[in-house]
């Protein structure tokens, strides 16, 4: 991608938004891991917003699902009411801005700044990972409930993986092998099929936010979740989409600065610990526990190899979507046992 003055786009975002306002400064806090565009807006009288910047995909979907975070925001109950940052509206609608201008097409979106508590420890105690997983479906339950109340979504598993399917035979994929492009067109087809022979279709259609790595929210005093950011691979759909990452989350390998995306996570004792906890809860069906092999399939075809550019920077991304066809691929069919998870769970 050719230079792009995010900053200049942001700036002049902000007039589109307030011109009344001045923009005293912007500064760039993205994350060093990941390619994404986050902005401080510093304001008069000590204010400041956060603009979010993107420039992949849809831009209809960008605007669709920040709708539909900020709705979920203002519907959630407590203790969940706050948990949420709130897009900047204007008359009465999510405000998103849309600079194209030849092959560039940016987009963003400004939120309030949004306070931040604790953070886990890199390794999780057993106790944390009771906690976090009770937790995790008390959310879960109560972004279920506010689901009548929120916009409807265009997006759906089966439409990303078609795409996919599709992309993989043009230019953009070129630096693919031929051998690379079959595992990828294999690897869909045993999506599709898993998706239909668990039935997933009739999962409910629920906010998931999927990125759960512990930078991505906080806690309050008690273990409670107290704030969540970072809205990049939010979607509707199956709840079981977290999961992954709440495998790794409690993962006795713990948060690292290098990191792989390995399948073994789920086959954990911490895991099952932390998956008996949800399930007291908000109880899980045997069949979304066998999705979740698929879940995971779906996670490292679209945000690994199909937006993985998109997502991570190059050594990342490089490492990442070199590691699906060596280990993630190959190893997902042969590692993943869902019997052991249904027999933890007196599950049939």
């Amino acid at each position: 991608m050719s230079f792009i003055d995010f900053t200049a786009i942001v700036r002049d975002a902000w007039a589109a938004y307030d011109p009344s306002t001045p923009a005293l400064w912007i500064e760039d806090i993205s994350a060093q891991v990941s390619t994404n565009h986050v902005y401080k807006v510093q304001l008069p009288d000590r204010r400041f917003v956060v603009g979010k910047v993107s420039y992949f995909g849809k831009y209809e979907h960008f605007r669709e699902d920040h709708t539909i975070i900020n709705t979920l925001a203002k519907t959630l109950q407590p203790p969940f009411a706050r948990l949420l940052a709130r897009s900047l509206p204007k008359q009465g609608e999510v405000f998103t801005f849309r600079q194209q201008e030849g092959e560039t097409d940016v987009w963003v979106v400004f939120y309030n700044p949004i306070r931040i508590r604790n953070r886990f420890p890199r390794r999780l105690e057993p106790a944390d990972i009771e906690r976090f997983g009770g937790e995790m479906a008390r959310f879960h339950r109560a972004c279920a409930d506010a689901v009548p109340h929120l916009p409807a979504s265009s997006k759906t598993l089966e439409w990303d993986i078609r795409e996919l399917l599709e992309r993989v035979t043009t230019a953009e994929w070129g630096t693919a092998t031929e051998d690379e492009r079959g595992a990828i067109r294999r690897q869909c087809q045993l999506f599709l099929a898993g998706h239909d022979a668990c039935g997933a279709g009739r999962f409910l259609k629920m906010p998931v936010f999927v990125d759960w790595n512990i930078g991505n929210f906080s806690l309050d005093d008690n273990g409670a979740l107290f704030s969540r950011w970072d809205y990049d691979w939010f979607r509707m759909s199956s709840r079981m989409l977290d999961f992954y990452f709440f495998s790794r989350v409690v993962s006795d390998r713990g948060d690292r600065t290098t990191f792989s995306y390995v399948v073994d996570t789920f086959m954990e004792p911490r895991f099952l610990l932390f998956l008996k906890a949800y399930h007291a809860v908000y109880p899980l069906e045997a069949d979304e526990v066998r999705f979740l092999k698929e879940a995971y399939r779906f996670f490292i075809l679209n945000y690994v190899i199909k937006y993985g550019r998109h997502f991570f920077r190059p050594r990342y991304a490089d490492q990442l979507q070199s590691e699906a066809f060596t280990r993630y691929f190959p190893e997902v069919d042969v590692r993943f046992d869902a019997d052991l998870l249904l027999n933890h769970l007196s599950l049939r």
